[in-house]
């Protein structure tokens, strides 16, 4: 968190242009230079640099995440607004990003070379498919040559859709390779070979065994996979006009709104943490060897 803020405070005011006019309206409003000189005075951008850090560091650590300078309200409700929209957004990718890949892996293991292949293929494609890229091709097909109302980005369920696409596809890629190498060492381990032994069928082999065991490092990457999606989601939420935290990071970080910059990445860095905490008691769930204590790791077995 404290790595967040200051490289978030440091880069937003390395960026040329004094601060004080988003606090005026920008570089357009004309305001007079006594108006500038109380302005700067009030928000204190007459101490030294160093000395704004240490105050903006206070405040965030006190929960004081302050005020927006262009839109004069407080940072934690312009940020209770757009959050709910853009964990939707990344929750839902997450989801569709694990049921494709899934769902690949599981064809590439059961389907022969050719599946093999070509979902090989497919993996390092998505993988490599930039969001702006990906997002700017879905529009065209669904909104200009087919004309359907899933490509309008609205606050419903429909609007979540091409989003949600967009931002899963390349996560899936990432997702898919780890699982189908997973599988596929499930498949010929001697575990699968006894449950086969016992007159277990395929359905139930793959479920009971293949599956969690293909779903280790898959859960293990989940909390990279969530960074990747709120970051992703500043391009998605900006290709698709669609409200969210990123879509109005972008905004803020044009109008050098310091204050409203760093609300942003302190939430999404707090969240990022939370998922991963999630992650790590997730994979004690799914992996019972992590649950397990070695009597050779202590001294007296204990």
């Amino acid at each position: 968190m404290w790595a967040v803020v200051t490289l978030a405070f440091f880069a937003v005011r390395a960026v040329p242009g004094d601060p004080v006019l988003a606090v005026l309206g920008g570089p357009g409003s004309n305001a007079g230079a006594e108006a500038v000189a109380r302005a700067r005075a009030e928000y204190g951008f007459d101490e030294p640099l160093w000395m704004q850090y240490l105050g903006q560091l206070d405040r965030i650590a006190r929960g004081d995440l302050g005020y927006s300078y262009a839109q004069k309200q407080p940072v934690a409700q312009l940020i209770g607004q757009q959050l709910p929209a853009t964990l939707a957004l990344a929750l839902a990718a997450l989801a569709l990003a694990w049921l494709v890949a899934l769902v690949v892996a599981w064809w590439s293991t059961r389907g022969g070379r050719v599946a093999w292949a070509v979902a090989s293929t497919l993996e390092i494609v998505a993988a490599a498919v930039p969001h702006f890229w990906l997002g700017a091709v879905l529009i065209a097909i669904f909104a200009i040559g087919l004309r359907l109302p899933v490509a309008v980005s609205g606050p419903n369920a429909v609007g979540l859709v091409l989003p949600a696409v967009t931002l899963a596809i390349p996560l899936a890629g990432f997702l898919g390779q780890v699982m189908r190498e997973r599988m596929l060492e499930a498949l010929e381990s001697p575990f699968v070979v006894s449950a086969r032994a016992r007159g277990e069928s395929e359905s139930g082999v793959f479920l009971r065994h293949v599956l969690r065991h293909a779903a280790i490092p898959a859960v293990s990457l989940t909390g990279w996979a969530f960074g990747s999606l709120i970051s992703g989601a500043v391009v998605v939420e900006t290709v698709f006009s669609r409200g969210g935290l990123g879509r109005s990071l972008v905004s803020a970080v044009d109008a050098r709104d310091v204050p409203y910059v760093l609300g942003v990445l302190v939430v999404v860095a707090l969240a990022y943490i939370v998922v991963t905490i999630l992650t790590d008691l997730a994979e004690l769930l799914v992996d019972p060897r992590l649950r397990r204590r070695n009597p050779a790791d202590t001294e007296d077995g204990r």
